[in-house]
């Protein structure tokens, strides 16, 4: 059964359907199982392939739309269970995320921030068009181990560099790791500006912070 309802999410998704995202949600929880499973292998695969599907021009724009709105239907539904039992988690780490100056596209970063934060970091999200500077002021503020950077555009990847060169002005790296995420984010483009890593989707996010704070399944 599980299978057969982890397609099922995986398919509201992708036809962008938020009624029958939101069902399957509850469906989920009324059987008491953890909804990071469902994410993890329901909701989250789903949106995974809305956004590859879009970046190849399988998918438009309204379409992908429409999966996020799903998207955010299932999470609205699995969200205060999943904080619920992510604060009974061992803490990990303190992570501050934005997206870069000049992006305003967040589904990506807000996703990666739940799954995050679900699954025991503490998240401090600066929101959209975040500057380098309030990510340093944040990152001093709350003493954070990971600064996460998202950017969905080619024209704002260069806000994502700009961050990692304010934290090394500042002198907080190495302590402060950074990552960084978004749909035209590559591992060249990860290591000509300097990060820790990179992640194209929410769950690799989670085990890319895992691994770097020395709690993965794998060494950093």
């Amino acid at each position: 059964m599980p299978d057969e309802l982890f397609l099922a999410m995986r398919q509201s998704i992708i036809d962008g359907v938020p009624d029958r995202a939101r069902e399957l949600a509850q469906q989920w929880l009324a059987d008491g199982v953890d909804p990071l499973e469902a994410v993890n292998f329901g909701f989250a695969v789903g949106i995974k392939f809305a956004g590859d599907q879009f970046g190849c021009g399988e998918m438009f724009l309204p379409d992908l739309l429409a999966s996020a709105e799903a998207m955010k239907a299932a999470i609205k539904v699995l969200e205060p269970e999943m904080l619920k039992r992510g604060s009974q988690r061992e803490a990990l780490g303190k992570i501050v995320l934005g997206t870069a100056r000049g992006d305003i596209h967040d589904i990506g970063k807000n996703l990666v921030a739940t799954i995050l934060s679900a699954s025991g970091f503490q998240i401090f999200d600066l929101g959209t068009s975040v500057t380098p500077e309030a990510f340093v002021a944040k990152v001093k503020e709350v003493d954070a181990d990971i600064v996460g950077v998202s950017a969905l555009l080619t024209t704002t990847m260069a806000g994502q560099k700009a961050v990692i060169e304010a934290l090394d002005r500042n002198g907080l790296r190495p302590r402060v790791k950074a990552i960084i995420g978004g749909a035209a984010v590559s591992s060249k483009w990860a290591a000509e500006i300097g990060a820790d890593g990179f992640s194209r989707n929410a769950i690799d996010a989670l085990e890319l912070a895992k691994n770097l704070m020395g709690k993965g399944t794998a060494s950093a």
